[in-house]
């Protein structure tokens, strides 16, 4: 986590001191003191989630043993094949794709990834896709349609990559054409926010039926530091940009951006991957449901609406 995060400081000790303890044979002294600093731990963790701001949230959204799009699909899904490149320019690990088993059906997943160490991170290009991964994507989507398959995404990323190479490869273009195939995909959408969702490197993913979020992700239009950066040249004021932008979760379900916000363990989807992604299953497997009791006419109708309802204007 960043190192501005000072908040978690305290809980990050305790939890090192459990872990610490629990490396001891067990002893009915040392089993008390892991009793006592679990309490402890409990107690101190409700008073600072219950407390944090739009910022800290930011922090919670971007931390780096959150699960990611791959630990989603270990945990909640069997048989999953990945595939690979754009078939125009290249793979980019930035995106993962495939298909796989959900709860006994058949379905097709793509999702952001970021890496979990420093060789990781830097093959995933720190979960920042380039053109060829949204080909990829909508790759997938084709074929989803193809087989008559639910499309789930999984969005985690600070933006799509603004390098060179993705410029001159058509980054912009690429991003446009997956919101334009994404509207009218004629299979149901379910799009989970699991971390960051930024820009449009993360609404070209998210083009969907139902929008879930978890409850610490967060979603915009760009990252708290660029707003600032832009409005006030200074990337200090971070944490006024985010209060203003109202990026959390609560702000989106408020503003009808997203359907659902998924709740998270104490603590944050980090503290328990497992419960976490069966927090998420359950909430698309609902929604699944829902979405099977409609017509593919009707589907695309209703994706069209919530998206034109999105948003206020006032016509002079």
């Amino acid at each position: 986590m960043s190192s501005d995060s000072t908040f978690e400081e305290p809980l990050v000790e305790l939890r090192r001191q459990i872990q610490e303890l629990e490396n001891y044979p067990s002893r009915p002294g040392i089993d008390k003191d892991v009793d006592r600093l679990r309490a402890r731990l409990r107690k101190e963790t409700e008073e600072v989630y219950k407390g944090l701001n739009r910022w800290q949230k930011t922090l919670v959204a971007r931390h780096s043993d959150r699960p990611y799009t791959l630990d989603y699909i270990e945990l909640l899904m069997e048989d999953w094949v990945e595939i690979h490149g754009d078939r125009a320019f290249g793979d980019d690990p930035a995106i993962v794709a495939g298909f796989a088993t959900f709860r006994g059906h058949s379905v097709a997943v793509v999702g952001h990834q970021k890496g979990r160490d420093t060789r990781q991170r830097i093959w995933r290009n720190f979960g920042q896709p380039r053109p060829e991964g949204y080909r990829k994507a909508l790759r997938l989507m084709h074929l989803a349609e193809r087989f008559g398959l639910p499309l789930l995404t999984f969005i985690d990323t600070p933006g799509a990559y603004p390098g060179i190479g993705a410029e001159e490869r058509g980054q912009a273009e690429a991003i446009a054409r997956n919101l334009e195939e994404m509207a009218t995909l004629r299979v149901p959408i379910v799009v989970t926010i699991t971390g960051e969702g930024g820009s449009g490197g993360a609404l070209a993913l998210g083009v969907g039926d139902r929008v879930l979020i978890l409850q610490y992700a967060i979603y915009s239009v760009i990252s708290p530091e660029g707003c600032a950066a832009i409005l006030w040249k200074d990337q200090e004021r971070k944490a006024e940009a985010a209060e203003a932008m109202k990026v959390t979760a609560p702000d989106l379900r408020e503003l009808g951006v997203v359907d659902e916000i998924i709740e998270e363990p104490l603590g944050g989807a980090h503290t328990d991957r497992e419960e976490m992604a069966r927090r998420v299953g359950d909430a698309i497997e609902r929604t699944l449901r829902q979405l099977g009791r409609k017509s593919v006419d009707q589907l695309l109708d209703d994706r069209y609406k919530r998206f034109r309802n999105l948003g206020v204007h006032v016509e002079g």
